[in-house]
C-alpha cells in the first residue's frame, strides 16, 4: 500500500481521492476499490501492483475518463466527481498531460504537430507555452531539445520514428503548457532497459522543471527507484483486460 507521507510535508495535495469504487460496465472482475489516494504537488509516484489490480483504471478515473461509481476526486482543488462528462474533458485538456503505453501519436502529423495537439485543445495550455517560451512553437522545440529530440527530425512524420523517439515525442506533447498533472500508463514498456533508464532521467528531469506530479504506473519494480514514493495496488478481483480498457482510446 502507499508509504507514509505527513501531511504538514505537502501542504494541499494535487490529488486527493476518497473512497474511491469502481467497476467496468459489464464485467464480472476488474473492480477496483480504495479508500484513500493523495499525490501531493510536484510528487513523482510510482504505481505498482498485480495484473488486474486497477492500475490503468486508476489512471482513467484521475483523468476524468471515466468517473467513480462512489467517491470523490479533487485534482488542483477541483472535484472532478461533481463536474459532467465535457467539463472533465476541458479540465483534462487544461490541466494534465498523458503519455500512453501505445503513444497514440498520430502517425500523419510531424513530430512538431503531434507535440503541438495540446494547444490546439486547450487556451491555457497555449498561454502558458507561450509565456514560457515566447511561442508555443518555440515551447515544443524547447521540450524537444531538452528530451534530446534533434530539430532535424521535427518536420518528419511520427509514424517513421522509432520506438525511442516516439517515446520522447509523447513526453514532450505531454509536457508543453506546463500541466499540473502528468499521469504515464506503463511508457517504457517498448524500450530495452538501458533505453528505459535514459527516458525515465529525462521524464522525471522535465516534470520537475516545470513542478508536475507525476503518477507512473508500471510492472517494472526496476523503474520505482528514482521516484519519491510508491503505491502498490491492492490485488482485484481477475484479469488485467478489464482494467486496461480505459487508457487505450482516449486523447
Amino acid at each position: 500500500m502507499a508509504d507514509a507521507m505527513p501531511q504538514a510535508q505537502r501542504g494541499e495535495p494535487l490529488v486527493a481521492a476518497t473512497n474511491l469504487a469502481f467497476r467496468w460496465p459489464g464485467r464480472d472482475g476488474g473492480a477496483l476499490s480504495l479508500p484513500v489516494f493523495e499525490l501531493a504537488r510536484g510528487e513523482h509516484l510510482f504505481v505498482s501492483g498485480p495484473s488486474g489490480s486497477g492500475k490503468t483504471t486508476l489512471l482513467s478515473l484521475l483523468a476524468g475518463v471515466v468517473a467513480p461509481r462512489q467517491g470523490t476526486i479533487r485534482i488542483a482543488g477541483t472535484d472532478l466527481t461533481a463536474l459532467p462528462a465535457a467539463r472533465r474533458d476541458r479540465f483534462r485538456a487544461d490541466h494534465i498531460g498523458i503519455i500512453f503505453q501505445q503513444l497514440n501519436l498520430l502517425p500523419y502529423l510531424s513530430v512538431l504537430d503531434n507535440v503541438l495537439l495540446p494547444c490546439r485543445f486547450s487556451a491555457s495550455r497555449k498561454a502558458r507555452a507561450c509565456e514560457q517560451a515566447g511561442g508555443e512553437t518555440e515551447a515544443a522545440g524547447m521540450l524537444l531539445e531538452r528530451l534530446d529530440m534533434p530539430s532535424s527530425l521535427w518536420r518528419r512524420p511520427a509514424a517513421q520514428l522509432s520506438v525511442g523517439q516516439q517515446q520522447r515525442v509523447a513526453a514532450a506533447r505531454a509536457l508543453l503548457g506546463r500541466p499540473e498533472l502528468i499521469l504515464a500508463d506503463e511508457p517504457t514498456s517498448s524500450l530495452d532497459a538501458a533505453r528505459q533508464a535514459a527516458f525515465m532521467a529525462l521524464l522525471q528531469r522535465e516534470c520537475r522543471a516545470s513542478g508536475a506530479g507525476l503518477v507512473m504506473v508500471s510492472h517494472d519494480d526496476r523503474l520505482a527507484a528514482g521516484f519519491d514514493r510508491r503505491f502498490t495496488m491492492p490485488a482485484a478481483e481477475e484479469g488485467e483486460s478489464a482494467s486496461e480498457e480505459g487508457m487505450r482510446g482516449w486523447a
